[in-house]
C-alpha cells in the first residue's frame, strides 16, 4: 500500500525524523531503507536498533503511526494511476492487499478510497509471524484467494517487499519511487519495471502468464 497505492513513504520518513528529533537523534534515509516495506513491529525494532533506544516497542510503534496518521488526515496522497489500476485488476481477476502497513493506516486508507470492497481479501502485516522479505504474507494472501502463489503477480516498491515477492515466486512489478529509488541489483529481480501505475494494463498481466 505505501509508495503503491499511496505517496506515503515521505510521510514515514518525516514521521520517523520527527521521532528521532524529539529525542535529539537523526534518522537518514539508509535508516528508511532498513524500516521500509516491513511490518510494524519490525520496524519498530529496526528504529530502536538503529537509534539505540530504551523505549519499548509499543511506545515506538504508538508515536510514529500517530505521526503518520496526523500527516494522512491532512491531506491522502493517492498515487497517479493506483485507485484505477486496482479497480481494472479486479474487473477480471481476484486481488488482495498484502500490506505491512500498521492495521489501523490499512483501514483509514480503504476507508478513504472506498477500495475495501473492491479487494476480495486483506492481508495484514500486524497479523503476519514474519514481515517482508519473507514471503509469508503473499503466501497467505495467495491461500485466501484460493490461488497458487506462483500463478500471482505482486506490486512492489520497496526492495524488501521485491525480495519477498521473489521468495514467494511470483511474477514481480516493480513500481520504484522516484523518492525512493531501488537498487540495480533489486531492480534486476523484477519481471517488470512500471514509472506509475498510470501505465499498468492487463494486457501487462496477460503476459505474464
Amino acid at each position: 500500500m505505501d509508495g503503491v497505492l499511496l505517496d506515503s513513504e515521505a510521510c514515514w520518513y518525516e514521521s520517523r525524523i520527527e521521532f528521532a528529533a524529539r529525542l535529539g537523534k537523526p534518522w537518514t534515509m539508509d535508516d528508511q531503507k532498513l524500516a521500509m516495506g516491513r511490518s510494524t513491529i519490525e520496524w519498530a525494532h529496526v528504529m530502536q536498533e538503529r537509534l539505540n533506544l530504551s523505549m519499548s516497542l509499543d511506545q515506538i510503534m504508538d508515536d510514529v503511526i500517530t505521526l503518520v496518521m496526523a500527516k494522512l488526515g491532512e491531506q491522502l496522497p493517492i498515487l497517479p494511476g493506483a485507485v484505477e489500476a486496482v479497480k481494472l485488476s479486479a474487473s477480471r481477476y481476484p486481488i488482495a492487499l498484502a500490506s505491512g502497513s500498521p492495521t489501523r493506516v490499512i483501514d483509514h486508507v480503504l476507508k478513504i478510497t472506498g477500495l475495501r470492497s473492491v479487494y476480495q481479501t486483506v492481508v495484514y502485516g500486524d497479523d503476519m509471524q514474519r514481515g517482508k522479505p519473507d514471503p509469508e504474507i503473499w503466501l497467505t494472501a495467495a491461500a485466501k484467494l484460493g490461488v497458487d502463489v506462483t500463478q500471482c503477480a505482486g506490486i512492489e516498491d520497496s526492495g524488501n517487499g521485491v525480495r519477498s515477492l521473489q521468495a514467494a515466486g511470483s511474477y514481480i512489478i516493480a513500481v520504484p519511487s522516484p523518492k525512493f529509488p531501488l537498487a540495480p541489483e533489486v531492480l534486476a529481480l523484477a519481471d517488470t519495471v512500471l514509472p506509475t501505475l498510470e501505465h499498468f494494463t492487463l494486457d501487462l498481466l496477460e503476459t505474464a502468464r
